[in-house]
C-alpha cells in the first residue's frame, strides 16, 4: 500500500475519531481519548509529509550545451620570440619591411627607440621581458667531478698495457719467489700506476675548475644600454629583449639585433662564419647583427631581439653542449702523439719479448757462471719460471719507460 493511500485513510479515522460524542465517555475516558487522538493526528501528518514527493535528489536530464572561451596568450608584447629569431637568422629584409622596420618591431617590444625601455628602476618590466623572452645567459654542460678525471685516466690505452702488464709480472712473481717477495715488481707497477693516475685526475680537476672560474669572471662584461632615456653600465648577463645597446669599437654583440643608428659600423663575424673580412651593417642593406661577433669600426645603437639560447650564437653553444667530449685541437693532437708513442713502445717489448725467448729456448743465453741456462729437459721447472719472469720483466720496463716519455 502506498505512502498516499494511508495518509487519505489516516485523515478518514481521524475524523471518526473526533465523531464520537463526549457525553458518552467518562472523565478519565476523555483524556485517553484527547490523548490518543493526539498522538494518531500527529502520526497521519507525518504520513502526509511523506507523500510529498521530493525533487532534491532527482536528475533532470538537460541538454548538452557548449561554451566558447577564448584563451589569449599570457604575452603584452604584439611580437613573439619565434618571429624575431627567424627574422634576424634568416637576415630577411622582406620580413623586416612587413613587420614595419625597425620602428615598428620597437614598439611592437614596447621600447622607445631613442629613451630605450622603462627598466631603470622598473623592475617589473624587466620581469615581464624575461618572462616573455628568457635571459641573457647560456646553457652549459655539467660540470665534471673528480671521478670523471680518474675513469678519461682509466681509459687511456697506454695505462690498459701497463694494467696488464703488472698482473702478469705479479702473478708470475708470487708463483715463482712466494708472495713474500715475488709482489714487488708487479706492485710496484701497480702503485705506479695508482700514483699517474691520481697525479693526472688532480691536475685536469684543478685545470677545469679554474678555467670555469675564469670564464666566468671574463664573461661577465659590462655593456652600455639606455634605458629610460638615460645610458648606463648593465651587466651582459642584465640584458633583455627590447634593450637599446650602445656600440662602439672593441665591443662584443651582446645579443642578436637590429641597426638603429650610427655610423660607419663594422662588424667581425669569423667567430660565426669563419670569414676574415669585416660585414658593414647599416640600416637599409643589412641592419641584423649577431651575439659573438665584435666591434670592428664605428659606432651605432641596436635594438635586441633575442637573448641567451634564442640567438644564433646561444645556438651553436647548444650544439656544443650536447656534444661535452668534444676535443679540442690540440689535445687530438697530443693525445694522437701519446697514442703512437705508446703502440711503438708496445711493439718493441714485444719483438724484444720475443726475441729474448727465442734466445733462451735455443740455448742462446749463459748464466753469470758461462753456463747454457737453457739444457733441454735437463733444466729445472723452477730455472725456466724464472727466466721467462725476468724475460717478461724486460719487455715490461720497454713498456714503462715509453710511458714515462709519453707522459712527458
Amino acid at each position: 500500500m502506498s505512502t498516499t493511500l494511508h495518509a487519505k485513510l489516516g485523515c478518514i479515522e481521524i475524523a471518526l475519531l473526533f465523531a464520537v460524542p463526549k457525553n458518552t465517555l467518562t472523565k478519565h475516558q476523555r483524556k485517553w481519548h484527547s490523548a490518543f487522538a493526539t498522538i494518531y493526528c500527529s502520526r497521519a501528518f507525518n504520513l502526509s509529509s511523506l507523500s510529498k514527493p521530493k525533487f532534491t535528489n532527482t536528475k533532470i536530464p538537460r541538454s548538452p550545451s557548449y561554451a566558447t572561451l577564448t584563451v589569449e596568450p599570457d604575452n603584452e608584447f604584439e611580437i613573439d620570440q619565434t618571429t624575431l629569431t627567424d627574422l634576424v637568422k634568416e637576415r630577411s629584409l622582406n620580413q623586416l619591411r612587413e613587420l614595419g622596420g625597425v620602428e615598428e618591431i620597437a614598439s611592437a617590444l614596447k621600447t622607445d627607440a631613442e629613451h630605450g625601455i622603462q627598466g631603470y628602476g622598473d623592475a617589473q618590466d624587466i620581469a615581464k621581458r624575461v618572462e616573455a623572452f628568457g635571459s641573457n645567459t647560456y646553457m652549459k654542460p655539467p660540470a665534471k667531478g673528480f671521478f670523471h678525471f680518474v675513469w678519461e685516466a682509466f681509459k687511456d690505452l697506454t695505462i690498459i698495457i701497463l694494467l696488464g702488464c703488472a698482473a702478469l709480472s705479479l702473478g708470475l712473481g708470487i708463483k715463482v719467489h712466494g708472495l713474500k717477495e715475488g709482489w714487488i715488481d708487479g706492485g710496484s707497477i701497480f702503485i705506479a700506476i695508482i700514483l699517474v693516475i691520481s697525479v693526472s685526475a688532480v691536475s685536469n680537476y684543478r685545470q677545469n675548475r679554474q678555467f670555469d672560474k675564469l670564464s666566468k669572471v671574463s664573461d661577465n662584461v659590462q655593456i652600455e644600454a639606455v634605458r629610460g632615456g638615460r645610458r648606463q653600465q648593465i651587466s651582459i648577463f642584465d640584458i633583455v629583449v627590447g634593450d637599446v645597446i650602445c656600440l662602439k669599437i672593441g665591443d662584443q654583440v651582446p645579443a642578436d639585433g637590429l641597426f638603429l643608428d650610427g655610423h660607419s659600423l663594422q662588424v667581425d663575424e669569423s667567430s660565426m662564419t669563419g670569414e676574415s673580412d669585416h660585414v658593414e651593417i647599416n640600416q637599409t642593406q643589412n641592419p641584423f647583427l649577431f651575439s659573438g661577433t665584435k666591434v670592428a669600426d664605428g659606432y651605432a645603437r641596436m635594438l635586441v631581439t633575442s637573448v641567451g639560447m634564442n640567438t644564433t650564437w646561444g645556438e651553436m653553444m647548444g650544439q656544443i653542449s650536447r656534444d661535452t667530449n668534444e676535443q679540442t685541437p690540440l689535445q687530438a693532437r697530443l693525445n694522437k702523439l701519446t697514442s703512437s708513442i705508446g703502440k711503438v713502445g708496445l711493439v718493441v717489448a714485444f719483438l724484444v719479448l720475443i726475441v729474448l725467448l727465442v734466445r733462451y729456448f735455443t740455448g742462446n743465453t749463459q748464466d753469470e757462471n758461462g753456463n747454457q741456462e737453457y739444457n733441454g729437459s735437463k733444466t729445472k721447472v723452477d730455472d725456466i719460471l724464472n727466466a721467462v719472469v725476468e724475460i717478461v720483466a724486460a719487455a715490461v720496463t720497454i713498456v714503462v719507460v715509453q710511458f714515462q716519455k709519453a707522459c712527458l
